[in-house]
């Protein structure tokens, strides 16, 4: 895949290449939360049959191109012209390379941050720091249950959608789009789940406990191989407009 107009021009901030995911381990927890602050959170037309919120911590433990990093966030289940799939509200990183590449050539909504996922007696560990501040605590029981592969595969190969947004130098917008993507090529190598819990800390700069946790629904312990599918948009705010 090549990428196009990207800084600084001799040596890039990220590789020009379509990254293969190996052993990518998951942990999600899906929550219910406050339906008005949801709404508040997804924009339209996106729309919400339920008020239910996914934390995940993924460890990319091999990525082409850029290595291992480390990510955290949220995403939010949603319905697009009937397809249900998740919003991504949030992703926090450890890899600039990573961050730069989401944000640049597609429309994650990555930051910096510092997340982490690891194993401690008994319990799989989820944390997401901003700063000197932990602002999210997952924790779930290590492999207790099998959770069937195909259940799995699902859980995590719903289409995503995501709001891109390129101001031009006028500081108006030049691009306002809504984008589709979806995971392809995915081996699940395993998969596991049982109780969990989630902990969420009120950051100004860092406001996942905006979705409150009223509810853990359900948790997953997930290990994949898979690529992202480049996204492409399917709702334009500016022709709209």
């Amino acid at each position: 895949m090549t990428m196009l107009g990207v800084t600084p021009l001799t040596a890039p901030a990220f590789p020009a290449v379509q990254p293969r995911f190996f052993d990518r381990e998951y942990l999600n927890i899906v929550y219910r939360t406050d339906p008005g602050a949801l709404r508040a959170a997804v924009p339209q037309p996106l729309e919400i049959a339920e008020p239910l919120v996914r934390f995940e911590v993924m460890k990319m433990t091999d990525v082409t191109g850029y290595g291992p990093y480390t990510e955290a966030g949220q995403a939010v289940q949603v319905v697009f012209d009937g397809e249900h799939g998740e919003y991504l509200h949030a992703m926090y990183l450890d890899s600039f390379a990573a961050t730069a590449s989401g944000r640049e050539v597609s429309a994650y909504p990555k930051v910096m941050g510092s997340p982490s996922l690891y194993a401690d007696h008994g319990a799989l560990v989820g944390t997401l720091d901003y700063g000197t501040l932990r602002v999210a605590t997952a924790t779930m029981g290590y492999k207790q249950f099998d959770l069937d592969l195909g259940r799995a595969e699902a859980e995590i190969t719903v289409p995503t959608f995501m709001l891109k947004t390129i101001h031009g130098y006028d500081g108006t917008p030049r691009v306002q789009e809504l984008v589709r993507t979806e995971i392809t090529d995915v081996v699940v190598k395993a998969a596991y789940t049982g109780p969990a819990r989630l902990q969420l800390f009120q950051h100004v700069l860092a406001p996942l406990a905006d979705l409150p946790v009223l509810e853990v629904v359900s948790a997953s312990h997930i290990i994949t191989d898979l690529t992202l599918a480049p996204a492409k948009p399917v709702h334009d705010y500016l022709e709209e407009a």
